[in-house]
């Protein structure tokens, strides 16, 4: 009875927990001069209710004699059709499950055999923007191989482009076993906010409220006195006797606090003076 209850505990708890995960790496925050830039590359855009994840579970891109294939940019990686077929897939998911267990896969031609290269996996995936100078020009998912292939790595720039979508069409390139392609999709544009530095606080804001009514309760209360009781000169201010009087009443409160910290003073001064 025990076993058959704890089998949809765990099942509840994947299920609530694996959608945490894709969302947090799918979405990303950068903060530049009082505003924040946020990317989300799975929240729904226009045509595009996935964002920038591939309905196909995968995105592929060839050049010359290699095939790249890399996850969703920030899922693992989804074969729903034509699963990879090369040597040496051990740290994918092995011979049977080619490209299930890593973010980016590489295959190359070598002597007539297609040959895997694990390029990336999602749990050492980094995000940053393209641009620092201009967050909103997109984002970069760099992708880092690890332990298995420490010198491999996967670049995909997610470039902003809002009305269509293009690529990955390019892969280039550096280093030993350093890979990057780009993807122009409306996912690549962020929505910014302002920051917690800009703007004014609730504080500010209450006091310009009160100046606000402050200064409608004269200018009403004026208007009123002038046009329908005939007042004129000083007195058509409301409450003018109270107004005048407030310099010095001020005046008297700061002398009245003046005097106690005065008085509070010497009698600490008279408590320890010296005795002879």
């Amino acid at each position: 009875m025990a076993e058959t209850l704890w089998i949809p505990k765990f099942l509840l708890i994947a299920l609530v927990l694996i959608p945490f995960r894709v969302n947090s790496q799918c979405e990303f925050r950068f903060n530049r001069r009082n505003k924040v830039f946020e990317f989300n590359l799975a929240s729904s855009v226009k045509n595009h209710p996935h964002g920038a994840l591939s309905e196909d579970g995968f995105y592929r891109v060839e050049a010359n004699s290699t095939v790249l294939w890399f996850q969703q940019l920030c899922d693992m990686l989804i074969f729903n059709h034509d699963p990879p077929r090369c040597v040496g897939c051990q740290d994918c998911g092995g011979p049977s499950h080619c490209g299930t267990s890593c973010s980016a896969l590489l295959s190359e031609n070598v002597r007539g055999y297609d040959v895997c290269t694990s390029l990336g996996h999602a749990s050492s995936s980094k995000v940053d923007v393209i641009d620092k100078e201009d967050p909103g020009k997109g984002i970069i998912v760099k992708m880092l191989a690890g332990s298995s292939n420490p010198n491999c790595s996967l670049s995909v720039s997610v470039i902003c482009q809002k009305n269509k979508v293009d690529g990955p069409l390019t892969l280039t390139k550096s280093g030993t076993c350093d890979y990057a392609t780009e993807l122009r999709h409306p996912s690549g544009c962020a929505v910014a906010i302002s920051g917690h530095g800009s703007g004014w606080g609730w504080f500010s804001t209450l006091l310009i409220i009160i100046l606000c009514l402050f200064g409608a309760y004269l200018l009403g209360g004026s208007l009123y006195r002038y046009f329908s009781l005939g007042i004129r000169g000083i007195e058509v201010i409301p409450n003018s006797d109270f107004w005048v009087t407030v310099p010095h009443r001020i005046q008297s409160c700061f002398g009245s606090l003046f005097q106690r910290f005065r008085g509070s003073s010497h009698g600490q001064q008279a408590s320890y003076s010296r005795v002879n």
